[in-house]
């Protein structure tokens, strides 16, 4: 073997040994946030989870979407969680004792969708009752579907619907499905439905304006997370972002 070859063997060697003996650019670690939110904030939060992730590196939102009846339940059941955004205060309340200081979010209506081009040419609520009408509503122990009790005994309309949902979204989908004639959810799902629904506004809706209240979890194993995402949602950017989803002003 030449001695050029030796020393550029050599020098190769100890260029591995060197970075054997050096550790390796250490990855960030993540962080999750856990937030049980209300199914209809689903697209309002999902973006204000990736605005609040890009001023938090190495940081990832966890959301569940459901029936704020059902995420309390599971709050008080001792599931681990750091955000709880409900619905109505009704649904708050019932873990008042579990969360911090509850915090008003953003408000929200009632609205009607039906399938595009309305062929069943609802044009009220009065004419949801109508024989031969299939409708689907929120069950009663959720936000949606109390404030559809509300507007009907204000208004005097006595619905019978075809099924109550666990949820707003599944409300809407059973409309885009063309499964039902006419559906009772937020309005701010409406808009999110785009043209796979058409709105049918009523004036009797404002009996019923949802306060959308949002807490941090006592409990939360991110607590410092938790109350920098209420503050991000109930900030300047959060605000934005509820209100181009549909939602109205605390």
């Amino acid at each position: 073997m030449s001695k050029l070859k030796m020393i550029a063997g050599a020098l190769v060697a100890l260029v591995v040994l060197a970075g054997c003996g050096q550790a390796g650019p250490q990855a960030q670690p993540q962080r999750t946030l856990t937030v049980l939110a209300a199914a209809s904030l689903t697209e309002s939060f999902d973006e204000l989870g990736t605005r609040f992730t890009e001023q938090h590196p190495g940081v990832r939102v966890q959301f569940d979407y459901q029936g704020s009846s059902t995420l309390a339940e599971q709050i008080k059941q001792g599931r681990a969680a750091d955000v709880f955004a409900s619905a109505d205060t009704k649904n708050m309340d019932k873990v008042r004792d579990l969360v911090g200081t509850p915090e008003v979010l953003a408000t929200n209506q009632l609205t009607i969708v039906v399938p595009p081009g309305n062929p069943a040419g609802i044009a009220s609520l009065a004419d949801l009752a109508a024989p031969g009408r299939t409708v689907v509503v929120c069950a009663p122990q959720v936000p949606c579907g109390s404030a559809t009790q509300k507007v009907a005994q204000a208004s005097g309309v006595q619905l019978k619907p075809a099924s109550e949902e666990s949820d707003v979204k599944s409300v809407l989908q059973k409309v885009v499905a063309g499964e039902a004639d006419a559906g009772l959810v937020y309005v701010t799902d409406a808009k999110a439905a785009g043209d796979e629904v058409q709105a049918v506004d009523f004036p009797e809706s404002q009996q019923a304006i949802n306060t959308y209240p949002i807490a941090t979890v006592t409990a939360a194993p991110e607590a410092q997370l938790a109350a920098e995402f209420m503050a991000f949602a109930r900030g300047p950017i959060g605000r934005d972002v509820l209100g181009k989803h549909g939602f109205g002003a605390p």
